[in-house]
């Protein structure tokens, strides 16, 4: 099965296509500033310069946060967009569910989200335990830190890989909802509502 998939929630914008188990090609860049002049490009480049069509993919994966607002907006709206237009699934997990994948043992992936607060998940065996929340890791389980994880692996390629292992376990169906996961409301929403509530 040959899978795209894409990363715009973290500080470092990746891509990455496999078949099957096999790595094609994967690409990171540093993902500050403007991902959706980013992404496309990226993915057209991964393509051609393997010379393959869009259309030949079959499966779109994508994380959906927590992670940047506009990041997570981006990826989503961008790897829809093309799985609609070629009618083609989507894959899309959270961004800790593709930083966990390849982990064994029960770990905790945590996240800077800012103001001096954690994102947090928990899984086992790659499955997930305990949703993305505010928070911090428990006692009983391994850290992952995605800053860390980052610097020495691609994540669209983590996703693509678990997209591939979740579409071959019949599992698809339940990870079609591309609903970005943002756990908070970003900051203008709370200023937003502060207003109204004054």
């Amino acid at each position: 099965m040959l899978v795209l998939a894409a990363d715009t929630s973290l500080p470092i914008l990746s891509v990455a296509l496999i078949n099957d188990e096999a790595l094609i090609g994967a690409l990171a860049l540093e993902g500050r500033g403007s991902r959706n002049e980013k992404l496309l490009p990226a993915i057209d480049w991964l393509l051609s310069e393997n010379g393959i069509d869009r259309r030949a993919i079959e499966l779109f994966a994508v994380t959906r946060g927590p992670g940047s607002f506009t990041g997570v907006r981006i990826g989503l709206a961008t790897m829809q967009g093309l799985a609609l237009a070629l009618g083609k699934p989507v894959c899309a997990m959270s961004t800790h569910e593709a930083l966990a994948y390849g982990e064994s043992g029960r770990v905790a992936v945590v996240d800077d989200a800012g103001r001096g607060e954690s994102y947090v998940s928990v899984f086992d065996e790659a499955r997930e335990v305990l949703a993305p929340h505010l928070g911090t890791p428990p006692a009983d389980a391994r850290v992952v830190h995605a800053n860390e994880l980052l610097q020495r692996d691609n994540v669209a390629l983590r996703c693509a890989r678990r997209a591939l292992a979740i579409e071959r376990a019949g599992d698809g169906a339940r990870y079609r909802d591309v609903t970005p996961i943002y756990v908070r409301l970003a900051e203008a929403d709370v200023k937003l509502q502060q207003k109204q509530n004054a």
